[in-house]
């Protein structure tokens, strides 16, 4: 298959708007993780979520920049993150497909796990309150997950393949490695992909508290309260945001001058087979997952050097995931650098894989494994290098970047130095 490279990177996330932004205060050791105020917690476990900052401030989402009034109003914050994060994507690898060969030889792959739901929410109260006469003719087009797709591709003129994905919280990295193998096979030349939520709302949150997967136990100290591998772990932090990469084939980039961040260099999936919402207690899905990115990467488990884990900061799927890596990476696992960026971000549902994808681009780039904030007391991690509290600078060629959802469904992408 043809080589596949990251030319152009964006990110929409709590801890800000851009790649630079997110990325610098994620080494700083910030968290974007703070106390609802857009809508009332009061009778809900969890009252606290990574949401994206908004404003006109220093890495904050401008709404005015991007939008129009009308069109603001019409569509779902999904859509909206995907958007802007695809805007700073296409201007980092300064591509627009100025020509019509251009255009259909370019195509969009963004995913989420579920898409339009605020929307949804407050529809089907007016509908009941207020009558049929009330929906908005916008709801049905703008709730759908592949409209982020279909926008993003109508705005640029993009006219190669307009594909979506959902696979629960796997959805950004599907989105890229599907992208990747499309590109790979010729489908395209240019792919913008990744994945956007936006599902900050008390239907969410009621829905997630109810499974006993939400922490509640932080919500006076909201920063404190995504910690993965901690012993004082109660749940993950509902977040929000979007991850947009754009994939090239490589000879394309090169030959346009484009500047090459890294290179797509395996890809891998695998089910559990075992329950709706629990992952695999012995973590094979996820192990057969990351021996399939690394059988395609052509790399040996001890040639990677960090892996941005799934992480998610709870008690039952963190030391899963420990426990599979243990078993991929043997005698070899403290060589290499684990940390979350949920701890930071909070769960980011379908863009958590794709915001970690650039993540951990920005690992290859600049040489440091960014930290693993509020772990204090690891659980189930001896032998591991968790990168605690701290960015941790170090020889990178090759990471590892994990996305795992419910469904039983499990993704893993493999970037390396180009």
């Amino acid at each position: 298959m043809r080589r596949v490279v990251v030319t152009g990177m964006g990110v929409v996330s709590p801890l800000g708007v851009g790649v630079g932004t997110a990325w610098g205060r994620l080494l700083d050791g910030k968290s974007g993780i703070q106390r609802i105020t857009g809508f009332d917690v009061t009778d809900l476990p969890a009252k606290i979520a990574g949401q994206v900052p908004r404003g006109k401030g220093p890495g904050e989402l401008d709404l005015e920049a991007h939008f129009d009034h009308q069109e603001r109003r019409r569509l779902e914050d999904f859509i909206v993150f995907a958007i802007a994060a695809t805007e700073e994507a296409l201007a980092q690898a300064g591509w627009r497909a100025p020509g019509e060969e251009e255009q259909l030889r370019t195509g969009v792959l963004l995913g989420s796990g579920v898409g339009g739901l605020p929307g949804i929410a407050e529809t089907a109260v007016t509908l009941n309150a207020r009558g049929p006469r009330k929906v908005s003719p916008f709801f049905i087009p703008t709730s759908l997950i592949n409209e982020a797709s279909g926008l993003v591709s109508m705005r640029f003129g993009f006219k190669g393949p307009v594909h979506s994905v959902v696979t629960a919280c796997s959805t950004g990295a599907n989105a890229i490695g599907d992208a990747a193998r499309m590109i790979g096979l010729e489908d395209a030349d240019v792919m913008v992909a990744g994945g956007a939520e936006a599902a900050t709302c008390r239907l969410a949150l009621a829905g997630f508290a109810a499974m006993r997967a939400l922490s509640t136990g932080y919500n006076d100290t909201p920063e404190a309260a995504s910690r993965p591998w901690d012993k004082a772990r109660d749940g993950f932090v509902l977040g929000e945001g979007a991850g947009v990469m754009v994939l090239e084939e490589r000879e394309h980039a090169l030959k346009r001058g484009a500047t090459v961040l890294a290179e797509v260099t395996g890809y891998g999936m695998a089910g559990d087979a075992y329950h709706l919402s629990a992952p695999d207690p012995k973590g094979q899905g996820a192990l057969r997952a990351m021996r399939a990115a690394l059988k395609r990467a052509q790399l040996d488990p001890g040639q990677l050097d960090y892996v941005n884990a799934h992480a998610t900061s709870t008690p039952v799927g963190d030391p899963i995931e420990l426990h599979a890596l243990r078993e991929l990476l043997g005698a070899g696992a403290g060589q290499v650098s684990v940390s979350s960026t949920k701890s930071a971000t909070g769960h980011l549902l379908g863009a958590a894989g794709a915001v970690e994808a650039v993540f951990a681009v920005q690992a290859l780039q600049h040489q440091v494994a960014p930290p693993t904030l509020n772990l204090h007391e690891p659980e189930n991690g001896a032998g591991f290098d968790l990168v605690p509290l701290t960015a941790k600078e170090r020889r990178i060629e090759h990471v590892l970047s994990n996305s795992f959802g419910f469904g039983g469904t499990n993704a893993s992408l493999v970037f390396s130095r180009a």
